[in-house]
């Protein structure tokens, strides 16, 4: 059974949050995986066992703790969200696997545009010269997952200077605008999903 894809449009984090949390709760194992395609308006994310002082100057975006894995990051509007609620189990996927498909997903799309992207194991999501372009965190219960990627298109990219992205100092990051392709967000979505959707047949 094929995911059924969902556009959510420009959502508050806190109501998507909880609406992950009470499906992955209330479904079952013949629940139908999802996909939601969502964008947020500015708010910085902290990961289950992030610390707050990656926050490196508090300013008028507010910080809201997440249940994910991962450090801190960045969420606006021009960023692609896309949150995977997938039975995991019944996919045959351990969560290392999970994480491989959705950067893989993300870096097959921008070769679609031109921009050479890449993996790296010890820290991941997606980088294009050293810059974080695309990013992964998940969390996993009864065997299903959400969360998700985020893709960053044409969002400002400023929110990020008060912050060590994803625990790192000094990393530096990058969009699809700032390496020169111009393209609607939902536009976006559309060879990112096809990559994943791929990925399981």
């Amino acid at each position: 059974m094929p995911p059924i894809i969902r556009q959510q449009g420009l959502q508050d984090y806190l109501v998507t949050l909880r609406a992950m949390q009470d499906f992955t709760l209330q479904r079952n194992p013949t629940t139908a995986d999802e996909i939601w395609l969502i964008e947020h308006p500015p708010v910085y994310t902290l990961g289950l066992n992030g610390k707050k002082e990656h926050l490196l100057s508090a300013n008028s975006i507010p910080l809201v703790q997440s249940d994910r894995g991962g450090q801190i990051t960045y969420h606006g509007q021009g960023q692609l969200v896309i949150y995977t609620l997938f039975d995991i189990q019944r996919l045959h996927l351990n969560i290392r696997q999970l994480v491989t498909l959705l950067e893989q997903a993300m870096i097959t799309a921008l070769a679609q545009y031109g921009i050479n992207a890449y993996a790296k194991a010890e820290a991941p999501g997606v980088y294009v010269c050293e810059k974080k372009i695309g990013s992964v965190g998940l969390r996993v219960k009864k065997g299903c997952c959400y969360h998700g990627l985020s893709l960053n298109n044409q969002l400002d990219l400023s929110p990020f200077d008060a912050i060590n992205t994803c625990g790192y100092p000094d990393l530096k990051v990058t969009s699809l605008a700032a390496e020169g392709v111009t393209i609607r967000t939902e536009e976006l979505a559309i060879p990112v999903i096809s990559a994943l959707l791929k990925a399981f047949i």
